[in-house]
């Protein structure tokens, strides 16, 4: 493909992604074949159960027991400072890095309670990676670095470590962009290449689960659109949640949709389903209002 190649297509890209609109949303989830959950080989996957998240005494999240099935993306909709990356948070145990955050609830992986005493957290976070909404590639380090740094970081040891940083490259689409310029540092990339080599990173650890918050919303609709990909091909392997307020992206990628809401009180999941149905007959009017765009 030429460079003009390239440039028509993300121009296409963008018209397409620019012109889908909240009354497609159905049409747009349900051509898009859902994903059945993935095999034991993936693992049970991640569940919560009464999941109740506070910052000092503002009870933020009530009461979520939520079931991510392995092989499958998750997409947690719903307006801002209605909990989803709070909840998100919960997940890795994430949350507790904040100061007068508190929890209550039980957040299994493959059963076990990653919030039981005597857990390894570091291990926890090795198997349930996250991808923020701004990528942080370290500045310091170049790309092949990047990639490697977090099996430094975990002083995990792999004999195979050229082979694993052009699997990760590849798995999150930047490796024919940059298998020339593994030298040059992270911060040369464009930021659409940056978030897919933050993605690249998390993958070095061979996470079961990988989660996303809003990756996509600094990003222009070519980038996103590669980021979705990228998405689609990683979920045949490992489970992902991912935090939008895009709808047409949930439709996009999404095999469930969770609807969150506050309505002066703390968050809680309104409903979840299937993204076809989320979109076409949810079950709830209040989710019906939001996503057709009444209100959010």
């Amino acid at each position: 493909m030429t460079p003009t190649d390239i440039s028509n297509n993300d121009n296409n890209m963008e018209k397409k992604m620019q012109t889908t609109t909240p009354s497609s949303l159905a049409s747009v989830a349900g051509n898009r074949e859902q994903r059945t959950p993935g095999t034991n080989l993936l693992g049970t996957g991640l569940e919560t159960r009464g999941v109740h998240a506070w910052f000092g005494t503002k009870h933020v999240l009530s009461d979520v027991t939520l079931d991510f099935a392995a092989g499958t993306v998750t997409a947690l909709i719903g307006p801002s400072g209605c909990g989803k990356s709070t909840y998100l948070r919960t997940l890795n145990r994430m949350h507790e890095f904040i100061p007068t955050a508190a929890l209550a609830g039980e957040v299994l992986l493959d059963g076990q309670d990653i919030y039981a005493p005597g857990t390894d957290v570091t291990k926890i976070r090795l198997r349930v990676g996250m991808v923020f909404q701004k990528p942080n590639p370290f500045p310091s380090m170049t790309i092949g670095e990047n990639v490697l740094s977090g099996l430094k970081l975990a002083q995990l040891k792999k004999s195979n470590t050229d082979e694993l940083l052009e699997s990760c490259l590849t798995r999150a689409g930047l490796w024919n962009e940059v298998k020339d310029r593994l030298g040059e540092h992270g911060g040369a990339l464009s930021g659409g290449q940056q978030q897919r080599l933050c993605i690249a990173r998390a993958l070095a650890v061979e996470p079961q689960v990988l989660l996303m918050d809003e990756p996509c919303s600094a990003l222009d609709p070519g980038s996103t659109f590669r980021i979705e990909q990228t998405i689609s091909e990683l979920a045949k392997s490992m489970t992902i949640v991912i935090v939008t307020h895009n709808m047409q992206q949930a439709a996009r990628v999404a095999d469930y949709t969770a609807f969150f809401l506050s309505d002066g009180g703390p968050g809680v999941m309104v409903e979840t389903a299937p993204t076809s149905k989320i979109f076409s007959n949810p079950s709830d009017k209040r989710t019906e209002d939001y996503v057709t765009g009444r209100f959010g």
